[in-house]
C-alpha cells in the first residue's frame, strides 16, 4: 500500500464515495494513475468501482471496516506483530486490525503457526509469503467471514496458544472490552481460555463506545495495542489492572 492508497481510504472514509475525476484532483494525479490505484484497492476487497466511481458501498462488512482509520490500524498491527516471536502458536480472532496483524506477520516471514476462526484473514494473506494457518470449523457468519459456536470452541480446544489475538467493539472500564453479536463474544470468552496471554488491538475509538456483550474481562487480557487517542479513563483502567498498554501515534509524524 502507498501514501496515495491511504489518502483514498482517507477520503472514502469521509464521503463514502467519490468520483475518479474528483479523486485525481485532490490527489494532483492522472484519472489513469488513479484508476490503478482503485484497481489495487478493489483486488484487495477494500473498495468497489462503479459507473465513474469509488465507493466503500457494496463491499463486505469486513473489507469496509479496514477501510476505516487504515493507516491507526496498519500501525497497531505493525507493532503488535513485532510481539510475536519465532516458533510460537498464536490464535488470532476475527476483525480488521487482527487481518492487517495476520499480513504483518506473513510479509515478516516469521516462523509462527496461526490458527484463526476467521476465513477473511486466511484469505487475505493467500497471495503473501508462505504462511502456516490453521482455519478452525464452526457456524459461518457471511456478513464478517467468521466461523463461530460450540464447534468452532471444540476444535479449538486441541491447541494452546502462546498469545490469543482480538479486536473489539466497545469497551467499559468497570469491565472490559465488550462486542455486538452473542455468538461471537461467546466464543472468544471460550477460546481465551486456551491461551496464554490475550491481546486486544483496538483503535482509540472503540474505547469511547459499550456495546451490550461482554467480550473479555480486564483480569484475562495481558496487553492492549492502540493509539494515542485512548482517553485518559479508558487508559487509567487498564493501567489500573496491569495491563500492558502499547500505543502507536494517531497521525503521521
Amino acid at each position: 500500500m502507498t501514501d496515495r492508497h491511504t489518502k483514498i481510504l482517507e477520503i472514502l472514509a469521509k464521503r463514502q464515495r467519490a468520483k475518479v475525476t474528483t479523486l485525481a484532483e485532490i490527489l494532483d494525479v492522472s484519472q489513469v494513475t488513479v484508476r490503478k490505484d482503485l484497481d489495487h484497492l478493489e483486488g484487495r476487497g477494500f473498495i468497489r468501482r462503479i459507473h465513474g466511481y469509488a465507493s466503500l458501498d457494496g463491499t463486505d462488512n469486513v473489507g469496509k471496516s479496514m477501510a476505516y482509520n487504515y493507516a491507526i490500524k496498519r500501525r497497531i498491527a505493525k507493532a503488535a506483530a513485532e510481539s510475536v516471536e519465532e516458533g510460537e502458536t498464536v490464535m488470532i480472532e476475527s476483525g480488521s486490525c487482527c487481518a492487517f496483524l495476520v499480513e504483518e506477520l506473513a510479509l515478516a516471514q516469521k516462523d509462527v503457526t496461526i490458527i484463526t476462526n476467521s476465513i477473511f484473514i486466511a484469505n487475505f494473506v493467500r497471495h503473501k509469503p508462505p504462511i502456516k494457518i490453521i482455519l478452525l470449523g464452526g457456524y459461518y457468519v457471511p456478513e464478517s467471514q467468521v466461523l463461530v459456536g460450540p464447534m468452532t470452541v471444540k476444535n479449538g480446544e486441541i491447541f494452546f496458544s502462546d498469545k490469543f489475538f482480538i479486536g473489539a467493539d466497545g469497551f467499559m472500564p468497570q469491565f472490559g472490552f465488550t462486542g455486538k453479536d452473542h455468538m461471537r463474544t461467546q466464543t472468544v470468552m471460550d477460546l481465551a481460555d486456551r491461551a496464554k496471554e490475550v491481546i486486544v488491538l483496538t483503535e482509540s475509538e472503540k474505547f469511547q463506545r459499550q456495546s451490550a456483550l461482554g467480550l473479555v474481562r480486564l483480569d484475562r487480557v495481558a496487553g492492549v495495542y492502540t493509539d494515542d487517542g485512548i482517553p485518559a479513563e479508558a487508559e487509567a483502567a487498564l493501567l489500573e489492572n496491569k495491563i500492558a498498554l502499547y500505543k502507536v501515534p494517531a497521525h503521521d509524524e
